[in-house]
């Protein structure tokens, strides 16, 4: 294990890690993407089960909030510069010159790799064992169930008989393992607004709070 990875656990497939350490940029090896995805979707799972615990008189539309707010982009990154993973990457030099061991993308991508790794090698429980300690007390520390953009612009929309916002992607750039999505959301012919950002979910939120603040001017 890299020493620069501060991680409480001792894997048995040291191929599965590397793989999780290893970025895109890394020609010719297999990279975390696929990990990604598997982490993705487990990271998913602990913090529903940890929430619908925590939260039992919340309905479900406060609960996908509270859940929206926990997996988001800036969280992961958070926890990866916590744990020593973007010094922990195996990346191409251009990358980590362009500052890639701190691109809150790439940190976000390397969180979840890690999970979906711990889940190969340990299952759920070991998974389970990294994300509880960290994520529950994010979760106790938000008071009250918090709106994400979209979820107030899609509200915003509701409230007045309208069709929900749409998000579609305008432009990609950048090298494949370092996109920058362009999103454009619409609300009917209310107005549009369009965001870039390293990952299309951070450019929706960025996109629709543009035309909430649009929105609210006009009012």
């Amino acid at each position: 294990m890299p020493r620069a990875l501060k991680l409480d656990y001792e894997f048995r497939n040291e191929r599965i890690l590397s793989q999780a350490l290893t970025h895109p940029s890394m020609a010719g090896k297999s990279n975390n993407q696929r990990l990604e995805f598997l982490g993705d979707a487990v990271l998913g799972a602990v913090a529903a089960r940890l929430l619908f615990e925590l939260f039992p008189e919340e309905s479900e539309g406060e609960l996908a909030r509270r859940h929206a707010a926990l997996v988001r982009s800036e969280t992961l990154a958070a926890v990866a510069r916590e744990i020593g993973l973007g010094e922990a990457l195996a990346m191409a030099a251009s990358e980590a010159g362009a500052g890639g061991r701190d691109n809150p993308a790439n940190l976000e991508d390397a969180c979840e790799a890690l999970i979906g790794a711990l889940f190969m090698d340990g299952g759920y429980a070991a998974a389970e064992a990294f994300i509880l300690p960290r994520w529950t007390a994010l979760a106790r520390d938000t008071p009250a169930p918090p709106k994400d953009a979209k979820t107030a612009l899609q509200e915003w929309a509701q409230a007045r008989g309208l069709p929900v916002p749409s998000y579609h992607v305008r432009n990609t750039q950048g090298p494949a393992h370092a996109p920058l999505f362009t999103i454009e959301v619409q609300v009917q012919d209310h107005g549009h607004a369009s965001a870039s950002a390293a990952s299309k979910k951070a450019a929706e939120q960025q996109a629709a709070e543009l035309l909430l603040a649009e929105l609210m001017r006009d009012v």
